[in-house]
């Protein structure tokens, strides 16, 4: 995102009046168009609306624009003959991905212009939780060159077989590597689901609250969504029944392991009668799994594809969540049928995934570097949360209520009093904070939520003072 450069060049007005000059040449205002408002420009730029006025004023002697009273600011369309310039703003409005989230895009606008931002938004872990010094070493003296050449569509022959040995060992799923797809995380699994083996018009379900939720992909493969909600349990069997009745839902969406954003887990019961009513009405489970090797403790259930006896369901997780979310390498377990079909769309669309950073993450599964990894992992992310729980119950007493989650890297939390989303974001903001509001996953605006693995230990309890500090403001 352009930004004017405050330390050196021409007047910072002089740089605004030109980078519109230059949105408007290449056709993202094209003739005749409405240019945004002073105020909303001096907020996009982070300048006085004074600068604007100056910038308009200078655009607007060169003929480029024209302003009248009632009717705002416009790219003068005498200057500007439509016949020579495209509309860009038509194709990106037009286009056929759906946008993300108008609160995502404010956290990131925000992250991007100020790195010093406490982010309890960024679903990832921190550098210091990362498997970044393993993955460093196994780079650094990996003596095997592999060949640069496309690779099997399915992925490295070596990575699907230490993913293979991996389910086996520490989620009980018993799969092939000719079973396994590798993907670039557990997103490109997502979409190829939704979009080649779902058809515009199918009915799909999600929970409630959910991840999902926030995704631009289901409206974009056209699929009709319809929400289930999640207790502290997960969601219920029998609301599956009735939507199923109702709907004629083609396939079912869950994460059950500590639920993003709510941490919670699929109980063991739930998990048993969901796959008896999967065979029973043929209905396809989608298992988002990227934190089950989180688990504070043993008590963790098993996952739906460990005791699936019918191939029902479809076993999606990524080494996103537990090793470093820039290494990419995420994995889809799933009927042959399927994994061939879904193979050949991937490599229409990329020609596979880097034979590289496939041959580094085979390395570190099959390593002695990751079991004790993922157990200091866990030792850390449990730590976070409890500085989180001790922060919140300090800072925000009586004026915030939550369910302390065994795992993952997600707390939920409900606020109390009543507040205004947007107002609320934008005062952390300028306070110096940022989180997830509840209403991107679909909940009701009175929850938020924040994420333990991507502040530093010592920025925790300064982070939740800076947000109770905003939420004072709002409520107050």
């Amino acid at each position: 995102m352009w930004m004017p450069d405050r330390d050196e060049g021409p007047p910072i007005y002089q740089q605004i009046a030109d980078h519109i000059a230059q949105q408007i040449s290449n056709g993202e205002f094209p003739p005749g168009s409405l240019l945004p408002s002073e105020r909303k420009l001096a907020d996009r730029f982070d300048v006085n609306r004074s600068t604007i006025v100056l910038a308009y004023s200078e655009l607007r002697s060169l003929g480029i624009i024209i302003s009248r009273p009632g009717s705002g600011t416009r790219v003068n369309p005498i200057h500007w003959s439509s016949e020579h310039h495209i509309n860009w703003g038509q194709f990106v409005e037009n286009g056929h991905f759906s946008p993300t989230p108008a609160f995502i895009r404010r956290i990131n606008e925000a992250l991007r212009h100020d790195q010093n931002l406490i982010d309890f938004a960024s679903g990832e872990l921190s550098q210091q939780l990362s498997a970044s010094d393993e993955l460093t070493l196994i780079m650094n003296y990996s003596s095997h060159t592999q060949h640069l050449g496309y690779d099997n569509p399915q992925g490295f022959e070596p990575l699907r077989e230490a993913v293979a040995q991996l389910l086996q060992e520490h989620q009980q799923i018993h799969t092939t590597s000719s079973s396994l797809l590798i993907t670039s995380g557990s997103q490109q699994s997502l979409y190829l689901i939704t979009h080649f083996l779902l058809s515009p018009g199918d009915a799909v379900a999600i929970e409630e609250p959910s991840y999902y939720y926030s995704l631009p992909m289901f409206h974009s493969a056209g699929l009709r969504v319809y929400k289930l909600p999640a207790g502290p349990n997960g969601l219920n069997p029998d609301e599956v029944r009735r939507l199923y009745k109702k709907h004629r839902i083609k396939m079912l969406f869950i994460n059950p392991f500590f639920q993003n954003p709510t941490g919670s887990c699929l109980s063991q019961e739930h998990r048993t009668a969901l796959l008896n009513l999967a065979g029973e009405l043929g209905l396809p489970i989608v298992e988002d799994d990227p934190y089950s090797l989180t688990s504070f403790d043993s008590n963790v259930p098993r996952s739906l594809k460990s005791i699936d006896t019918v191939g029902s369901v479809l076993y999606i997780s990524s080494l996103s969540k537990i090793a470093a979310a820039g290494l990419r390498i995420g994995w889809l377990a799933a009927p042959s049928s399927v994994i061939d079909r879904l193979a050949e769309a991937r490599q229409q669309m990329d020609f596979g995934h880097s034979i590289v950073t496939e041959a580094v993450a085979s390395q570190f599964i099959a390593s002695t570097y990751f079991l004790p990894h993922i157990q200091r992992l866990r030792i850390q992310l449990q730590y976070k949360r409890d500085m989180l729980i001790e922060a919140l119950n300090k800072e925000l007493h009586g004026l915030i209520s939550f369910d302390v989650p065994s795992g993952g890297i997600h707390l939920w939390c409900k606020i109390i009093p009543s507040f205004q989303e947007h107002k609320l974001l934008e005062e952390a903001i300028r306070q110096g904070v940022v989180y997830v509001p509840g209403s991107v996953y679909g909940s009701d605006p009175s929850y938020v939520r924040f994420t333990f693995a991507r502040p530093a230990s010592e920025q925790i309890a300064t982070g939740i003072s800076k947000f109770a500090a905003a939420l004072r403001t709002v409520i107050s």
